[in-house]
């Protein structure tokens, strides 16, 4: 079954769908408040998909339970990767998407969104799918497992259109762990829209700005 979810619609029957992954120890209520504040009047009914990650032992909050996506072993985010858990969530991402396509939201206009370590599944499952995304939209965060996904990507999303906002101050996903990630993807071929901003780890009201006019863009292109 699919993990638990908050869910918006902006209009009723909507054609379209993002399912938005939030950050460690939060949960799908985190982004949730976000939807007025983006939502611009003239698109098409879209769904806002806001799942809670599955609650387990977080290693570097010694142990303690909570809500994430993959375990974090260490400080160095990217060091000693919980790949089992990765993948894991990455079945869980697919659960998801397959619940929207049963509802009649065709991949072609699911787009994948999530705020650090959210987005870093978001890019793990989205890079891997074997349909065509209408988009991936990346939050404050990095490419784990970066040594297996040139070979594990899917074609089919080997030119779906990838935003990507970071701080330039972020203490929690490094602004070079960011840039590291970008630089390996488009190595391989994939366009990202990069964009930074003068903050730390969270999302600004100009960030939200340029999130709104991408969504417009992929929005228009169906």
């Amino acid at each position: 079954m699919p993990l638990p979810t908050v869910e918006t619609e902006t209009r009723p029957s909507p054609t379209w769908s993002v399912i938005w992954l939030h950050g460690l120890g939060a949960d799908g209520n985190d982004f949730a408040p976000i939807v007025p504040e983006l939502v611009d009047a003239a698109w098409p009914g879209v769904r806002f998909v806001f799942p809670h990650a599955p609650v387990r032992a977080v290693t570097v909050n010694n142990g303690a339970p909570m809500r994430a996506w993959y375990d974090i072993k260490g400080l160095a985010i990217a060091d000693k990767q919980d790949a089992e858990g990765i993948r894991a969530s990455i079945e869980e991402v697919e659960a998801l998407i397959a619940r929207e396509e049963d509802r009649g939201v065709p991949a072609s206009r699911i787009i994948l969104a999530g705020f650090s370590q959210g987005g870093a599944m978001a890019l793990s499952a989205g890079l891997r799918h074997r349909e065509t995304l209408a988009g991936l939209l990346i939050l404050s965060a990095y490419l784990p497992l970066h040594d297996t996904i040139e070979a594990e990507r899917a074609g089919a999303n080997h030119s779906t259109p990838i935003f990507w906002g970071h701080g330039t101050a972020d203490p929690i996903v490094p602004l070079v762990l960011g840039e590291h990630s970008r630089e390996a993807l488009e190595s391989l071929g994939h366009r990202i829209d990069w964009h930074t901003y003068p903050m730390a780890h969270q999302v600004s009201l100009p960030e939200i700005a340029d999130v709104r006019a991408w969504l417009t863009e992929r929005f228009a292109d169906a």
